[in-house]
């Protein structure tokens, strides 16, 4: 069973997740980064130009879902690094410090709740999160062209595509897309037509929805919806 609440830390999402039973589960590209407790392990999960299927049976997993571009300041990676990639913590943070967080993790009265402390703290130890990363969020979220949102900021193109590359783990297109489809996703599983969700969502048309849902997910959306067909 999944379930999830809203972090302290501005923008994040806590999780936790008990599969009942063996099967595999689709992580779906949406922009964000994640820091991962399984099975007593500290692990990292790059932003996502792709689902990421999990099969690895029914051990429950806790997360904290860092909003889209915060994450590389307080890991100390940039994004483009871990894109498409799950990856323990240790192999980007000292050994020392991931068994400190390992054991204040086990020490908390939840994973969860050890790993929501975890991000606090690193947290209070950065500097606070680019505003002009939380601006290109917004922008692209609601819809608004590349073009001229990259306008809007006052960047050139590719000084926003570096910016982009470092903090999203890809360029601005791509984190485009990603949160088209997620705004798709949003309609379509409040039930609302396909076609109707693809025009609203800012696509072309219900065939250009799919070859996207396609693209970045591996199944057609009737699938992903579990069996719905428009």
């Amino acid at each position: 069973m999944y379930s999830e609440r809203v972090s302290r830390l501005a923008g994040a999402v806590v999780w936790t997740n008990s599969p009942s039973r063996d099967g595999v589960g689709r992580v779906l590209p949406d922009g964000c980064m994640d820091l991962l407790w399984n099975d007593g392990r500290l692990l990292v999960a790059g932003p996502d130009t792709r689902a990421y299927v999990n099969d690895e049976g029914t051990g429950a997993w806790a997360g904290v879902r860092f909003y889209p571009g915060t994450a590389p300041a307080l890991l100390g990676v940039p994004a483009y690094e871990l894109r498409d990639r799950r990856v323990e913590l240790a192999d980007i943070r000292p050994a020392a410090e991931v068994r400190r967080l390992t054991a204040s993790v086990r020490a908390a009265a939840d994973p969860a709740t050890g790993l929501e402390e975890v991000a606090h703290r690193w947290a209070a130890s950065t500097e606070p999160p680019d505003p002009l990363l939380r601006r290109l969020v917004a922008a692209l979220g609601s819809g608004r062209p590349v073009a001229a949102t990259t306008d809007e900021l006052g960047l050139g193109a590719r000084q926003l595509h570096r910016r982009s590359l470092h903090a999203f783990g890809y360029g601005p297109k791509t984190l485009a897309r990603v949160l088209r489809l997620q705004r798709a996703l949003a309609l379509a599983r409040a039930e609302v037509p396909f076609a109707d969700t693809a025009a609203r969502a800012g696509f072309a048309d219900q065939a250009h929805l799919a070859r996207d849902v396609r693209e970045f997910t591996g199944v057609p959306l009737g699938v992903l919806l579990g069996g719905r067909s428009g």
